[in-house]
């Protein structure tokens, strides 16, 4: 009966389990057409979102790219911002040493990139104290420190004499470590990590002890450098014959080696925010004008630079003019003209690593002047000075003249000489401007490529190239003769300027006359000297005019100008300087004159 039962039921549950099937799949159906009705719904409402949020998009758009133009209006007060931030993170590494040895000797290495510096030295010793081991280390730039010096006066007194009998808390190891150990002069402590970075860069030694929030910094420089010698460009027959060198400490030994005066000031200044390069001002206390003196330190403590590398660089940044081509600033490396300017009121400024000292204000009398002069008896000096006043206006009008002569103004060449200029110019198929400059060019060619050329080479390469060329170019009559001649002397000329400034900016000035000795002969010129001269005119050196004391004309003569007078009879300083002390000698200087006078003689003042 079962077994029936179940067989009779087969059939009727296949046909319910199709029907349900059917009804599932219809109902699934109908379901994702409901699904995909909802879908494109769905799709049509967002496309007219879409399309209704268009224009707000737009708008959203134009508001970001304004958001956008002002952020990016603000990345210069960002810059601005992060120089500042920069300023105070170098603030903050200027901290305040602590006392636990550990923690100084990992901030030094980070500072130092050791082990990647190999000429970064840390040497790391033991200090006993009684029965106390107190851990130190040294830290020094190896070939710029003595160390036969660091091992003599350092090591060997902190390692060697152990068992100090002292309290071991840090007054006590810091007094005993400084009055009884280290017996080097030139010792001294620093309590912050700047200074002490910035001893170690220049040759210092820093020892660090543990429990010690100061450091003792050694000066144990060594490194090597070149010693004094001879001028190489103002060379002089009589007078001293030392030269200043890069060493900054030698140069201004040199200097009070001359001017054996307490009153000679030498400040440091540092320059060069990674150079950190040292320099050093120079004045007399009781004589140069304290105007001057704060006016040159602010110029240089303003300056804000990666480095300064030469007095060539530290002038370019402390000069009144920067496109003016005269000198502003004498540039000389005698330390006995440096010395006979400070005595007259003047402001020196040594840079370390440059042979070359600057002085200032600078005038056209004291760029026309040699250190020789002073050593001569005043009738040689003052024909010297004339013959490089001719020398200097040869080296910048004769081209210019020569140009402005030939072309406009041939009757005031004398007939036979007029003859002689236009048979040798027959052949040569240029004008005499563009002749005239071909050679110009020529000769700097020649007297760069002697400069460049090292030694002894140079020199006969410039005098050689010069004579064959010269005579080359007359042969193939690209030149006349007389040119030849005309640029030979102006070159002379140009070697006569006392000055190497002086004498660039006259080789620059040369090719404007002749320029405009060739559009409009000699009024050309003279409208060019005109100009020059209101230029010239018009230029300060630190407050002083480049024409004192021609213009303007100062009240009190001074005697050692274009020429010069009996030294004798120079009894005062210049008074454009207004120096403190005006008077530099007695009126009657030579008491040896006054016959038949006795005992104390009075100075008329």
């Amino acid at each position: 009966m079962a077994n029936r039962s179940g067989k009779g039921d087969e059939p009727d549950s296949g046909k319910d389990q199709g029907e349900k099937q059917t009804q599932e799949q219809t109902s699934g159906q109908s379901r994702e057409e409901e699904h995909s009705k909802d879908k494109r719904q769905s799709k049509d409402k967002g496309q007219g979102d879409d399309q209704g949020q268009s224009a707000d998009g737009d708008k959203d758009k134009a508001k970001g790219a304004e958001q956008d133009q002002k952020k990016q209006a603000k990345t210069g007060d960002t810059d601005k911002k992060s120089t500042k931030s920069e300023e105070e993170n170098e603030e903050k590494e200027d901290t305040e040493i602590v006392g636990d040895i550990t923690a100084n000797l990992r901030y030094m290495k980070k500072v130092y990139n050791v082990p990647v510096n190999s000429d970064i030295v840390i040497r790391e010793f033991d200090i006993n104290v009684k029965d106390k081991v107190i851990p130190a280390f040294l830290i020094f730039i190896d070939g710029m420190v003595n160390s036969k010096l660091i091992d003599d006066a350092i090591l060997k007194p902190l390692m060697l004499l152990s068992n100090m009998d002292i309290k071991s808390d840090e007054n006590g190891i810091e007094e005993y470590v400084e009055s009884h150990i280290l017996p080097h002069l030139q010792l001294k402590k620093s309590g912050r990590y700047s200074e002490v970075i910035g001893d170690i860069n220049y040759g210092s030694c820093a020892l660090f002890i543990d429990g010690m929030k100061i450091v003792f910094v050694a000066d144990v420089k060594g490194w090597e450098h070149r010693g004094v010698d001879r001028p190489v460009s103002e060379m002089v027959i009589r007078g001293p014959q030392e030269g200043f060198t890069e060493q900054i400490r030698a140069n201004t030994s040199l200097v009070r080696r001359m001017l054996k005066d307490e009153n000679l000031i030498v400040e440091n200044i540092q320059v060069g925010r990674r150079s950190k390069t040292p320099c050093a001002m120079l004045y007399i206390k009781d004589i140069a004008n304290d105007s001057l003196v704060n006016e040159v330190r602010r110029r240089i403590k303003s300056i804000k630079t990666d480095y300064i590398l030469d007095s060539g660089e530290l002038e370019q940044m402390i000069e009144d003019s920067t496109f003016s081509t005269i000198p502003q600033i004498v540039s000389t490396e005698r330390p006995d003209r440096i010395c006979s300017m400070l005595a007259e009121g003047k402001v020196a400024v040594i840079v370390s690593g440059s042979p070359y000292v600057l002085a200032m204000p600078a005038t056209l009398a004291t760029l026309m002047q040699t250190p020789e002069d002073a050593y001569l008896r005043f009738p040689y000096s003052n024909l010297l000075r004339l013959l490089r006043v001719i020398a200097m206006l040869l080296s910048l009008l004769l081209p210019g003249i020569y140009v402005a002569i030939t072309n406009f103004h041939q009757e005031m060449i004398p007939t036979d000489l007029l003859f002689a200029i236009a048979a040798s110019r027959e052949t040569v198929p240029f004008p005499s401007v563009l002749e005239i400059l071909i050679m110009e060019i020529a000769f700097e060619l020649i007297r760069e490529a002697g400069l460049r050329i090292p030694g002894i080479i140079g020199t006969t390469i410039g005098i050689i190239g010069a004579l064959i060329l010269g005579q080359a170019a007359v042969a193939a009559n690209i030149v006349s003769p007389i040119l030849i001649i005309i640029v030979a002397v102006t070159g002379i000329g140009s070697f006569a300027v006392p000055n190497f400034s002086m004498a660039f900016s006259f080789r620059i000035n040369r090719f404007i006359y002749i320029i405009l000795g060739a559009m409009a002969g000699f009024l050309g010129v003279t409208v060019g000297l005109f100009i020059q001269g209101i230029m010239v005119a018009a230029s300060k050196s630190f407050g002083v005019p480049f024409l004192t004391p021609f213009g303007p004309k100062t009240i009190r003569t001074f005697s050692d100008t274009i020429t010069r007078g009996p030294i004798w009879k120079q009894e005062f300083r210049p008074d454009y300087l207004n120096a403190k002390e005006v008077r530099r000698q007695p009126h009657i200087s030579r008491e040896w004159t006054l016959k038949g006078k006795k005992g104390e003689k009075k100075d008329e003042e």
